[in-house]
């Protein structure tokens, strides 16, 4: 069980014993088929001979591949790009090694794009902060064949954990971000619409750049908010008059401007967005408001502001790599801006009825079920990642276990959910295990966005009828508590089901009879079922 890793060098350091366990040098001739996962971490060797050197490399290529084709497709094999820790180069003009370098890295990259539990690692990304001299300890190598000096495990192993957590899709969602002295310079309150600095020579330059790096963010799936200390009506000026902003009103999903204090107004922005606060991230150029918030809202990431506008661009890279970094950007990630200002339209409307059915029917609600494949699969394992709240089980699920499940002959299907307000994307997802005329629901989760509009009674109620349809009549459910899903300990309860036995911590097991159940949906429900083969 655990990491097995393929090496060409001695790197136990760098990654530890626990949970992993090598080969030998270069020995591809055992493959731990026990293993959760393989890792694939060869450098260029230290060699004086290039000639023989560009041979040797040019042979990892097909090294790697007896390797991965023995590695069963639901287990991920996380790769290292070739790195070379040590040129001895005399021939200005003599490239062969860079070459195979490059030819096994592109070729890696292009596989890692074709097959779902490949996972590429570009080790430069961490190297490139040091000194390329230091990266070798010679008294090291010479002892134990050790080509990167040990000093740098432990920094390397923190900087692979984030990369671990970016392979399975976790990251925060939410920036919130102070106006004043962060993205522009100076103090609207004071300093007027035309006081404030945003472009042109230094500092204003800086806050420019900050903006266009934030908006980046905002372009690949981050939630955006405010939360200043501001007259509303200046900042709307702002927004409408001054040309160099680069982000604009539309660019977040909710608001704060006012003189309320910041822990209470983030408070406030989480219930808004339906989204944890331990979820967000708060950028403030005062240290007041950031100590009040690590003290009143401790769950909050708060960032250290730089004191410089300079440090602006290194500051926002380092925000991005903690926090926000994603292996696989899906396209619900795009869309999040427009989906969560949507939801806050849905909360105007709803205040327009009095009656909660009257609210559902003026919707427009249209759920479309679709069995798991190759274009929605990444959004189902995230979502079993991400998902807390309305998570019945919290099993986690990277790309290769779904596959694996759909392999064995699971149920594995997600929901789209869109209304008149727009389109949420694909919010919801169920795995289901079977045995003859019973079946066992593995996985029910819904994302916060489409809770309290019914859809998750109309969805578990449907994907009920089409079991009953195959010929199950046993199905069996848990619910495992969590510190985030207590809103859902009854759920299975209010669906019918019998509670079969609980622990004492919690846990609980039931089953319910599909021929005893009322199984009709709520008719302003537009429900279509596509490509669905059970």
């Amino acid at each position: 069980m655990g990491t097995f890793v393929f090496k060409n060098n001695t790197i136990e350091s760098l990654f530890g014993n626990e949970g992993y366990t090598y080969s030998g040098y270069e020995d591809i001739s055992y493959v731990d088929e026990s293993a959760d996962q393989y890792l694939w971490f060869y450098q260029v060797p230290i060699k004086f001979d290039r000639a023989s050197l560009a041979k040797e490399v040019a042979g990892y290529w097909d090294e790697f591949m007896l390797c991965y084709n023995r590695i069963a497709e639901s287990k991920t094999v996380i790769a290292f790009t070739l790195t070379d820790l040590f040129s001895f180069k005399l021939v200005d003009n003599d490239f062969d090694v860079e070459e195979h370098v490059k030819e096994f890295n592109s070729k890696l990259i292009a596989l890692s794009r074709e097959k779902r539990n490949l996972k590429v690692v570009d080790p430069m990304e961490f190297f490139a902060h040091y000194d390329k001299n230091s990266w070798v300890n010679w008294r090291f190598y010479f002892i134990s064949q050790m080509a990167i000096d040990p000093k740098f495990a432990g920094q390397f192993r923190a900087w692979f954990q984030k990369k671990i957590v970016s392979i399975a899709l976790k990251r925060k969602k939410c920036l919130v971000l102070d106006l004043d002295n962060t993205l522009w310079s100076g103090v609207l309150g004071e300093d007027g619409v035309t006081g404030i600095t945003i472009s042109g020579d230094y500092p204003g330059k800086a806050f420019h750049y900050f903006q266009e790096a934030i908006k980046a963010l905002k372009d690949n799936g981050v939630i955006l908010t405010i939360c200043s200390k501001n007259n509303p009506e200046d900042v709307e000026q702002v927004w409408m008059d001054n040309p160099y902003m680069v982000l604009k009103k539309e660019d977040f999903s909710a608001v704060r401007i006012n003189w309320q204090d910041k822990a209470t107004n983030i408070r406030e922005l989480s219930e808004e967005l339906n989204i944890g606060t331990d979820s967000m991230v708060f950028i403030d150029d005062n240290p007041t408001e950031r100590e009040l918030i690590k003290q009143m809202l401790p769950e909050v990431a708060v960032p250290e502001f730089p004191k410089q506008p300079y440090d602006l661009i290194p500051f926002i890279k380092q925000v991005a790599d903690d926090y926000f970094r994603i292996y696989t950007l899906t396209d619900e990630d795009k869309k999040k801006t427009e989906q969560y200002k949507a939801n806050a339209q849905r909360k105007q409307e709803e205040k327009k009825f009095i009656n909660m059915e009257d609210y559902l029917a003026s919707l427009q609600i249209e759920i479309d079920i679709e069995k798991c494949n190759e274009f929605n699969l990444a959004r189902i394992a995230q979502m079993s990642q991400k998902t807390n709240q309305f998570n019945l089980t919290t099993h986690r699920y990277t790309d290769s276990d779904i596959e694996k499940k759909v392999q064995n002959g699971g149920w594995v299907y997600c929901i789209s959910v869109r209304d008149k307000f727009g389109d949420n994307g694909i919010t919801g997802e169920i795995i289901i295990a079977k045995d003859g005329n019973k079946a066992l629901i593995d996985t029910l989760l819904l994302s916060c966005r489409i809770l309290g509009k019914g859809i998750e009674e109309a969805f578990i109620k449907t994907i009920l009828g089409l079991l009953k349809e195959q010929g199950v009549e046993m199905l069996e459910a848990d619910y495992f508590p969590t510190l985030k899903n207590a809103q859902v300990k009854d759920f299975y309860e209010r669906m019918g089901f019998d509670l079969d036995n609980e622990d004492a911590v919690g846990n609980k097991h039931y089953n319910l009879n599909l021929s005893l159940q009322d199984l009709k949906v709520k008719e302003y429900y537009k429900i279509i079922v596509k490509y669905l083969r059970l």
